[in-house]
């Protein structure tokens, strides 16, 4: 391999498999660990709460203002180039240059930078990292109901709850102006979706952690606070996301992305957007590609439970892709894998990247030491529900390790067209963003603690329609400098892809 720059032209097997061993104590370690520490009482945990707001006061997450050491953010999207694919960089640029809202959603790294100069509670949990409302969304779950929920977890980890509830509240200031919604209804969509997640952690405060563990958004049977917003009229794009997501799987993905020459399916060709693995130059065989593949579903195999490995079992990979996916993912490594039964149905894979979270260098090393487990860790502490095929696996190909986590690539997956929002559905897709991430937050963290951080007044909500306005203008300021910086020459982008 002659380095990251040319890792387009590979795939992700090959030679060796690096799957870690759960760790073991001897008995020492034992009687340590079950020397289990006096867990708080509930009034104990409302005093932390409340000294924790003493400290860093309500209003105190209004502010945005730049440090005078501020990290350029195109000096960050350089560093991140370095350690992506390099002909699928421009592409990633030139998706951010479309629109503020575009660069944001590309621009996790340098908001991480600085969400951690802001002020926080010290109270953790696991986070999405990457909480903008475009990473909200539908999928099925294994009862075969459609959930609402997070649905990507690349940059999950834990740190202060604060910095995935600003990032959502940013991210709707920022469509809003996209989609020039006026100031006072981008301060409602914020102020409720603020107010949903402050709402919602103080009732999931007063309720048993299994409780917590079950609460879920089922699109079926919609809490009563959203079903009288769900209107086909007021709400058209969220509508439209309800309805098309169950046709959203392996066999419409199917119908979509492949073709059958000589009675046998192939994922088809869209370069550079989708390219199967026999139409990738380089000093690798096709057929050696999809050799490696086998070797990587057996690995991945073992990260499942007992029943999805028999599952899995009635599958036999036929063909695989590389997959360019939506902005901020643009050149990392991911690819589709097309499997099929003893009827020929389809099961399609998506095969991703696992590159460190953008939040663990302001925060704390991951305790897993392989990306991908980190993932899917982060997913199934916030998910109600999981993808039954959600696993991980690491690769050591030609001296190179990268680390991935699978999940099918379509099941029942839908997220509403934000360009085609109005104030009152995006009002409403705020509220399930902010429900969601609440019982996500209370899954991991002290939910009794951040309830009584937030208290009842809508203190907190006031400052993040502030913090939001501050931070969609330093935004359009970004955005700017990517375009400068693409005009210059500085930066490499490829539009209209």
């Amino acid at each position: 391999m002659e380095g990251r720059s040319k890792v387009g032209n590979r795939a992700p097997g090959g030679a060796k498999t690096s799957h870690p061993q759960p760790r073991t104590s001897g008995g020492r370690g034992r009687r340590r660990a079950a020397r289990s520490k006096v867990p708080l009482t509930l009034q104990d945990r409302v005093a932390r709460g409340k000294i924790a707001r003493a400290k860093t006061p309500r209003a105190s997450h209004a502010a945005w203002e730049p440090s005078a050491r501020r990290t350029s953010p195109i000096d960050l999207l350089e560093e991140q180039a370095h350690a992506r694919v390099a002909e699928l960089v421009p592409i990633r640029h030139g998706r951010m240059l479309v629109s503020p809202f575009a660069y944001f959603r590309g621009a996790a790294l340098p908001m991480a930078a600085d969400l951690a100069t802001t002020p926080h509670s010290e109270l953790s949990v696991q986070l999405c990292g990457d909480a903008h409302l475009s990473n909200f969304g539908m999928f099925g779950s294994p009862e075969r109901h459609l959930f609402f929920d997070v649905n990507d977890f690349d940059e999950t980890a834990p740190g202060p709850w604060e910095w995935d509830v600003k990032r959502l509240a940013a991210s709707l200031e920022i469509a809003g102006r996209d989609n020039e919604f006026d100031q006072k209804e981008r301060k409602r969509i914020v102020l409720l979706a603020v107010g949903s997640y402050r709402q919602t952690m103080r009732e999931l405060s007063r309720r048993s952690m299994l409780d917590v563990w079950y609460a879920h958004l089922d699109m079926n049977e919609l809490l009563p606070r959203f079903q009288s917003l769900l209107d086909p009229k007021r709400t058209p794009s969220v509508w439209r996301a309800i309805n098309k997501a169950r046709a959203h799987d392996s066999h419409q993905a199917f119908e979509k992305l492949c073709h059958t020459p000589d009675n046998e399916p192939r994922i088809v060709s869209d370069p550079p957007l989708i390219l199967p693995v026999e139409d990738i130059a380089g000093h690798v065989d096709g057929d050696d590609l999809l050799q490696a593949m086998h070797g990587f579903i057996g690995a991945y195999h073992r990260t499942l439970a007992p029943d999805r490995r028999q599952l899995l079992d009635q599958y036999r990979l036929v063909h695989l892709a590389r997959k360019v996916v939506g902005v901020g993912s643009v050149g990392t490594e991911a690819w589709i894998l097309l499997l099929l039964d003893e009827h020929g149905s389809p099961l399609f894979l998506q095969v991703k990247e696992a590159d460190m979270s953008v939040l663990e260098r302001f925060t704390s090393k991951s305790r897993f030491s392989n990306h991908g487990e980190r993932v899917v860790a982060g997913q199934h502490l916030m998910q109600t529900a999981s993808d039954i095929m959600l696993g991980w696996e690491r690769f050591d190909f030609e001296g190179y390790q990268h680390d991935y986590y699978v999940r099918q690539l379509r099941d029942w997956k839908g997220s509403a067209d934000l360009a085609g929002m109005t104030p009152a559905g995006m009002e409403l897709w705020g509220q399930m963003c902010g429900w969601t991430l609440a019982r996500g937050h209370a899954r991991s963290g002290d939910r009794i603690a951040i309830a009584a951080y937030l208290g009842k007044s809508d203190a907190f909500d006031r400052a993040l329609v502030d913090f939001s306005i501050a931070y969609a203008d330093q935004n359009e300021l970004d955005h700017r400098m990517l375009q400068e910086a693409v005009a210059s020459t500085r930066l490499a982008a490829e539009t209209g892809v």
